[in-house]
């Protein structure tokens, strides 16, 4: 066991401490997007709760799951997070063969007594980001836009987590402008820029000014790709706009150092949360959209006031975003 937890850079001492480990998902530390922004959260719960901890990443981190969260399991640490969608399976059950661990798994509910599941409403955000694009992409008074309804979106991978995102997206772009043309293509990849750039190319050159990724690492290409050709990407996850100043629109942030600062404090209070979902959507600052720094005096008055509009109507009920993860695939997305 002591060798385990070496091998995963945890100390005698520290094991003894009980720290926390958070398990790195597809694309890597260094992406710019999900796994950085949660890794900056769970930096700051470990110095708000004085407690040790260390990322634990895998070149194969979908195919060796069980292996990372056994060895994790091993090495003694008291807390888990793992923020690979993949994970939740064999998470259920390496956790019922350590009653003392406390796991935390993102994106998805998994039931036991020492799992904390933690949601976000990524299609509430999405949608604001498609009622934003459908408004923007017809509008030739903005620098770069043709006046086709016609905007596009990249998802890491075909999965209920990532459709989330694009049903969103969809549903938002169609409450805008029934005519929107939404171009929807996969990477099937979270770490490949060059890939990126060729698919949002593609999409440009098929009419599209405006086109969101949802795909990690693989993202940064659809940045660059935007500011080649004089368009918009639309940045998820961390706020991206910062990437490209004047060439992504906006980015849909999902506030997961919220949430994994959030775990990390509970579980160093000893509060008991295993069993329990935490859930973030609009109303709880979970998800939304940037702050628009370089391009919020492009667009019209009166579009981001239809999309605050939109906002506050998510908040107080008055419209329900379809949810593929709890309602399965909407027709426009089959």
């Amino acid at each position: 066991m002591m060798a385990l937890a070496s091998a995963l850079g945890v100390t005698g001492a520290q094991a003894a401490e009980k720290p926390a480990a958070l398990i790195i998902a597809q694309g890597g530390l260094g992406d710019q997007s999900y796994n950085d922004l949660a890794n900056a959260g769970f930096k700051r719960g470990l110095e708000a709760a004085g407690l040790k901890g260390r990322t634990v990443e895998s070149k194969d981190v979908v195919a060796q799951a069980n292996d990372i969260l056994r060895r994790a399991s091993d090495a003694e640490f008291g807390l888990i997070v793992d923020l690979e969608y993949s994970h939740g399976t064999p998470m259920l059950e390496v956790a019922k063969d350590y009653p003392n661990t406390l796991y935390g798994i993102l994106n998805q509910v998994r039931k036991a007594p020492n799992i904390v599941s933690v949601l976000f409403q990524e299609q509430e955000g999405s949608y604001l980001a498609g009622l934003l694009a459908a408004s923007v992409t017809t509008d030739t008074s903005i620098k770069g836009i043709n006046p086709e309804p016609i905007i596009g979106v990249i998802g890491g991978t075909k999965s209920a987590g990532i459709d989330k995102f694009i049903a969103g997206y969809i549903a938002g772009a169609k409450a805008a402008n029934p005519n929107t043309q939404v171009l929807v293509a996969y990477s099937n990849n979270f770490a490949d820029p060059a890939l990126g750039q060729q698919m949002a190319k593609a999409m440009f050159e098929s009419g599209a000014d405006i086109v969101y990724h949802v795909a990690g690492g693989t993202g940064m290409g659809v940045i660059q790709a935007a500011k080649a050709a004089g368009r918009y990407a639309i940045g998820v996850d961390a706020d991206q706009d910062g990437i490209a100043p004047g060439s992504v629109l906006t980015s849909m942030i999902k506030r997961t150092d919220v949430a994994v600062e959030n775990v990390v404090k509970a579980y160093g209070r000893g509060e008991k949360i295993g069993g329990t979902t935490m859930a973030f959507g609009l109303k709880e600052n979970g998800v939304g959209l940037s702050e628009m720094k370089y391009t919020k005096t492009l667009i019209p008055a009166a579009i981001l006031a239809k999309v605050e509009a939109a906002k506050a109507d998510i908040i107080e009920g008055r419209i329900k975003v379809w949810n593929v993860v709890e309602q399965g695939y909407p027709d426009y997305l089959k």
